[in-house]
């Protein structure tokens, strides 16, 4: 539910008059859509010291009139040298955030707007040192967001046009960004030209240029008029120079009939209001305010620097001409005073531009930012799976959902899943995260809500187990895409008895198994409540903890390479998916009867699934496991529905031998809990975080040396579940099956959770180096039902 800021905070500048009719358009914005909310303005120049607005000023004027090579010099290196804007970034970022800092906290904002990329910087520089734990977002009113217009840190950017989304993207591949209507406040809007003449007292008939280059009146004004004044059918040109009086004056000076000359106008609207056609300089403001108004627009020599962006990335938009000369201006202006059919198709362009939405919607749409919405790095256990990815081997996480219920339409499905990923994806932490990798830098996240369901999910209608199994087995196969949040759902509906599965897919990286279970209940479920996890005590003291951890990393050590496999060797791209459900009943009882944990149970029946699998298997064999525990407790500490990996490993060395089933889960719990072993989890945790400081080339080489066949033959986990049933729509998730990864030079994976009245089994094998998953299932089946009849394994 979205709760009304109480007080927002606009930061804009007096650099000319653009950034702040932008912050007067969000400021009427916000008015409208939430009554007695307090608005206050931050100049960011001020704030960064009194000399800095005159300063700037200064030196934005004499760039741009007297040496705009040297404004195109910089501009350009901000978009050639990476290294050179991101240091002129820091250092005004660091200089604007310090001098904000201060009026920040007085004003004790629920939201902040920028309009002025310096002010933006800053707040950029606020958030990457902890501060600002409130939605921030920024207004970029230029059509072609330049490198110091946006920032990782920030929230979400509004642009001009997708054109203007696509170039903020190549500025800062982390920033996120949506595309907003121009924001001009609601005074410009199409009006009657002949009615707005006569408020001005010009002639309410003839083709009327107006001529603005924004409150400082700089660039090629008096060039522009001269064009004008050229073109044939023009009838009259007004100009507008702001606050440059010398340059109204020379034109006053001038007498002529056709031209009139204005200085500072306060009713800009109804003035645009006049025009057939606008002619601009910047693609700021003006050009944004001519389009509100369904006006024509032309961009003529365009300023240097960003001027000249905007004015391109307009023209490929069909927004603007560009006239990049005085014969082009004059040009057009004769071919639209004779063919008013053009013209009258510019203006309709315009105008479909500018009311493809509400402004005051999008305003109103910054109330639901999240807390945070910035980039930052994965911890190192996430990390961990990024490094640990290769070409072969991707790490990702799953599971199969099995729905049990009336009969529906795979349609149907796909329209109740779409529903429920649109309304709250986009509010659960798993699935708004995405990757940003880049060479020899460390893994880190960005948070992007623009989740389109088309992007993540896909349903089909298939004919027969063995359809079922294909595309269950390709699904699994293909790794999980990167260039957007690294998720994806497949609905799959067997024709002939109308079963319906729903298979999902994570990059570990994201989280564990609890993380994953926990996030799709959230996500699909109509009643959520996350996977439960084991209580834990309170945590320990320090000394009792570093104990731990040095007998955990002897333990460790001493452990040395895992027992040779028939199973390892050079990891293939082949993969088979299988699973099993065992009654969870029988599963309990058992362990009952047998003395021994529900965990050491199911590790158990892994065991001798594998003696039954292994070829030649001999007495004392030995088969190395690494079994993820988790680390979340269900009282305190970290919560099941937090995203990451919260998990430490043990190496368990499950007897694969032939031997009895008594020996065989004897041998299963002394080695779970031998003394020795008890330290494996905080070590391992230990390790893990320790890595993290080590240069990222560094960090990946050690785990991909660590996470490999030398020192495990597979991964088993057993994962807690649920057994409250979990509804999706009129359907019950009647069953899961995990999907865990494999590791490089590893061949077999399998998960195990408890749901409902059933155990599933999930078991992931690399074809190249192992049976096929369906075998290992049947040797599992065969198992359990071994046990439950009293028989001798």
């Amino acid at each position: 539910m979205t709760v009304q800021p109480r007080r927002v905070l606009l930061i804009s500048a007096t650099i000319g008059e653009g950034h702040n009719a932008t912050g007067r358009a969000v400021a009427e914005a916000a008015g409208r859509v939430w009554p007695g909310c307090e608005v206050g303005w931050l100049d960011a120049l001020r704030a960064m010291g009194r000399w800095v607005p005159g300063a700037f000023n200064w030196i934005y004027v004499t760039n741009v009139e007297s040496t705009p090579w040297l404004y195109d010099f910089f501009y350009a290196s901000l978009w050639r040298y990476r290294w050179f804007a991101n240091a002129s970034r820091r250092f005004v970022g660091a200089w604007s955030g310090r001098r904000m800092r201060r009026a920040i906290a007085e004003h004790d904002p629920d939201l902040i707007v920028s309009t002025y990329p310096l002010g933006t910087a800053g707040l950029d520089w606020l958030r990457r040192r902890g501060g600002l734990d409130i939605p921030v977002a920024a207004v970029v009113s230029d059509f072609s967001p330049h490198p110091f217009w946006v920032y990782p840190e920030v929230d979400l950017h509004l642009v001009m046009s997708e054109a203007s989304l696509r170039e903020m993207r190549r500025a800062e591949p982390d920033a996120v960004g949506a595309v907003c209507v121009p924001p001009v406040v609601s005074a410009f809007q199409p009006g009657d030209r002949a009615v707005a003449r006569r408020g001005f007292g010009l002639p309410e008939s003839g083709f009327t240029v107006l001529i603005s280059c924004g409150s400082l009146g700089f660039g090629s004004v008096e060039r522009a008029v001269q064009a004008a004044l050229r073109a044939e059918g023009v009838a009259r040109v007004v100009v507008v120079c702001g606050r440059n009086e010398a340059l109204r004056q020379r034109f006053a000076d001038r007498c002529e009939d056709r031209l009139v000359a204005l200085g500072w106008v306060a009713d800009m609207p109804r003035l645009v209001a006049c025009a057939d056609v606008v002619v601009t300089n910047a693609g700021g403001a003006t050009a944004l305010e001519a389009l509100a108004c369904g006006r024509a627009v032309v961009m003529f020599e365009p300023i240097a620097g960003h001027g000249r962006a905007n004015a391109e990335l307009m023209a490929d938009a069909e927004l603007a001409e560009l006239c990049p000369r005085a014969a082009d201006l004059t040009a057009t202006l004769r071919r639209w005073a004779a063919d008013p059919g053009e013209l009258t198709q510019r203006e309709q362009m315009a105008l479909k531009h500018c009311q493809a939405a509400d402004f005051a919607d999008q305003v109103a749409a910054l109330a639901d930012l999240p807390r945070h919405h910035g980039r930052r790095p994965l911890r190192p256990q996430d990390a961990f799976f990024v490094h640990a990815t290769t070409r072969e081997v991707a790490q990702q996480t799953g599971a199969v959902l099995r729905l049990a219920g009336p009969p529906r339409a795979v349609h149907d499905w796909c329209e109740e899943i779409t529903v429920r990923i649109e309304r709250r994806a986009g509010q659960l932490p798993m699935f708004t995260r995405r990757l940003v990798l880049r060479r020899s830098r460390r893994p880190q996240w960005i948070h992007d809500r623009d989740i389109e369901p088309r992007d993540h999910l896909r349903c089909r209608e298939v004919a027969g187990e063995q359809a079922v199994a294909e595309a269950r087995n390709q699904f699994f196969s293909a790794p999980v895409r990167t260039d957007r949040q690294p998720w994806e759902l497949l609905l799959l509906r067997e024709s002939g008895s109308g079963q319906v599965w729903l298979l999902a897919k994570l990059h570990h990286a994201l989280g564990d198994g609890v993380a994953v279970t926990s996030a799709l209940l959230r996500l699909l479920t109509d009643d959520p409540r996350p996977a439960s996890a084991p209580g834990q005590g309170g945590s320990p003291t320090w000394y009792r903890r570093a104990g731990a951890i040095a007998r955990g990393l002897v333990s460790l050590a001493g452990a040395g390479t895992a027992p040779r496999s028939p199973w390892g060797g050079r990891s293939t791209a082949n993969r088979s998916f299988d699973g099993v459900e065992l009654p969870a009943a029988e599963v309990r009882a058992g362990a009952r009867r047998c003395g021994v944990s529900t965990t050491v149970l199911l590790l158990g029946v892994v065991a001798e699934a594998l003696h039954r699998a292994l070829p030649d298997p001999v007495a004392g064999q030995r088969f190395r496991v690494m079994v993820p525990r988790t680390v979340r407790t269900g009282r305190g500490g970290v919560g099941t529905d937090v995203p990451g990996n919260h998990t430490a490993s043990l190496a368990l060395d499950l007897p694969v031998g032939p031997m009895p089933a008594a020996q065989r889960l004897a041998a299963v719990a002394a080695e779970l809990g031998a003394p020795e072993r008890t330290g494996q989890p905080a070590a391992a945790g230990a390790v893990l975080a320790a890595l993290g400081v080590l240069p990222a080339p560094v960090h990946a080489w050690v785990v991909r040396r660590i996470y490999q066949r030398r020192f495990f033959n597979a991964v088993v986990s057993v994962l807690p579940g649920q057994r409250r049933p979990a509804h999706v729509g009129p359907a019950t998730i009647s069953g899961v099956l995990p999907v865990l990864s494999l590791a490089d030079g590893v061949g077999v994976a399998v998960g195990a959770i408890g749901w409902g009245d059933r155990v599933g089994f999930g078991i992931t094998t690399d074809t190249g180096l192992a049976p096929d998953a369906a075998v290992l299932a049947g040797h599992l089946r065969d198992a359990f039902t071994a046990l439950r009849a009293g028989d001798r394994w």
